[in-house]
């Protein structure tokens, strides 16, 4: 919400550009070793949509899960392309790389 000077309230959308499939993304990109708790916390979601969310990047081949101990690494398949086929000639990795 944003007051202007004459004292007006105007109410913004609430969309966003990245759907949380891609705020997720970014989040592992930026840190391979978060947690479900932050990637939520983060993206603004529960961890149980995380945890859908990680599932559906790991079985799209976006990102891929390693066990390491009792926690997860990520790591953001960059070469992998968008889904949307106005995108799909293009490498995930070019928006990873707008927030590196």
């Amino acid at each position: 919400m944003y007051t202007l000077l004459m004292s007006k309230t105007v109410e913004m959308p609430e969309w966003t550009f990245l759907s949380n499939h891609g705020h997720v993304l970014v989040q592992i990109s930026m840190n391979s070793e978060s947690r479900v708790r932050d990637i939520a916390e983060a993206v603004g979601i529960t961890e149980r949509s995380a945890l859908s969310i990680l599932a559906d990047l790991e079985k799209g081949d976006f990102i891929s899960v390693e066990r390491v101990g009792r926690r997860n690494t990520y790591r953001v398949n960059p070469h992998k392309n968008f889904r949307h086929p106005n995108e799909a000639r293009k490498p995930i990795g070019a928006l990873m790389k707008i927030f590196s």
